[in-house]
């Protein structure tokens, strides 16, 4: 029996906008997208040829912790290493992706941990690059028994953790920025090794317009990657003939779930439009029926509303609406 299509169920669910994200999310974990992003935004492997990133540091399968897409496998798609951070008294942190990749030019082999993050809404009710350093530092605490126990601090491993932001604000469009721990000479000159405080950062990527300032590299590939409005084709091609990113048939599957995902979400959202227009207009309709006869036959609201046989549950929105007239 032919095993169905991870496209072919994707089709069935073009109308939820989660199943989106969770798409998003998926394709960003594939090796080729993130090594461009390593070697984009980490000091570690600027000099590194991405395909060595992808084959030789990023270790295992990067884990996408999220409602799969796919909601009925019977296992997951994506397996690595565990990407929920428990603690009693915090509750759970869900990390949309995580993995480790080994730092190159190290006698002694370093791994790092990295978390990376696709962002629609910038503001969330809170600054999100706070959410960003909690982040970075529950991945720093929660190595307290698994990277190291006692006082053996020496095993910390170094975090990162990535924020790609899809709809910033305008000042903040085609941006890249870095937040990391420093040292500063306050008084006198004292040195410490870089590595015993450069263990967390933050790196927001913010995508903007193409015709924008600095519209190009990682923010134009990751714009293109993760459009609403680009076809599943021209994704193809540009990805292809401009970055050299062979689409694997797992990589051309997630796509174009997305691409149909992003498809149902924009028609639904078009129809959701459209029905509130016509709700919208039909009440202003009745609102100025009811004005109508209060005004020629000197009816009361109440009387108006009775007369058009305006439902009880929607009288009470057309009397205020009137009284404040």
């Amino acid at each position: 029996m032919d095993i169905e299509t991870t496209i072919a169920q994707g089709l069935r669910v073009t109308d939820d906008s989660a199943g989106y994200d969770a798409a998003c999310k998926r394709v960003l974990s594939e090796k080729a997208i993130l090594a461009r992003i390593m070697k984009a935004c980490l000091e570690e492997y600027k000099d590194c040829d991405v395909n060595d990133i992808a084959e030789k540091y990023i270790e295992g399968q990067p884990q996408v912790s999220t409602v799969p897409v796919l909601p009925d496998e019977d296992s997951p798609i994506i397996q690595g290493m565990d990407t929920e951070d428990k603690s009693v008294h915090e509750g759970t942190v869900t990390y949309d992706i995580r993995f480790r990749a080994i730092v190159p030019g190290t006698r002694e082999r370093v791994t790092i941990i990295i978390n990376v993050e696709a962002q629609n809404d910038f503001y969330p009710g809170y600054p999100l690059l706070k959410r960003a350093v909690y982040y970075c530092c529950r991945m720093v605490s929660s190595q307290y028994g698994r990277e190291f126990t006692a006082s053996h601090y020496e095993k910390i491993k170094k975090v990162y953790s990535i924020w790609i932001c899809m709809a910033p604000p305008k000042y903040r469009e085609n941006t890249i920025t870095r937040y990391r721990l420093v040292e500063e000479h306050l008084v006198g000159e004292a040195v410490e090794p870089v590595e015993n405080y450069d263990l967390l950062s933050v790196i927001v990527l913010c995508l903007g317009n193409a015709d924008e300032e600095n519209y190009g590299g990682i923010l134009r590939m990751l714009d293109v990657l993760l459009s609403h409005e680009t076809s599943e084709a021209e994704k193809r091609k540009i990805l292809q003939d401009e970055y050299d990113i062979q689409m694997t048939q797992t990589m051309e599957e997630e796509v174009s779930v997305m691409c149909n995902l992003s498809k149902g979400v924009r028609e639904k959202g078009i129809a959701e439009g459209m029905a509130k227009g016509r709700a919208e207009g039909a009440a202003e309709t009745t609102l100025s029926n009811i004005k109508s006869l209060v005004e020629t036959l000197g009816l009361t609201i109440e009387q108006a509303m009775a007369a058009l046989k305006v439902p009880e549950t929607d009288r009470p929105k057309y009397a205020k609406q009137l009284d404040s007239q």
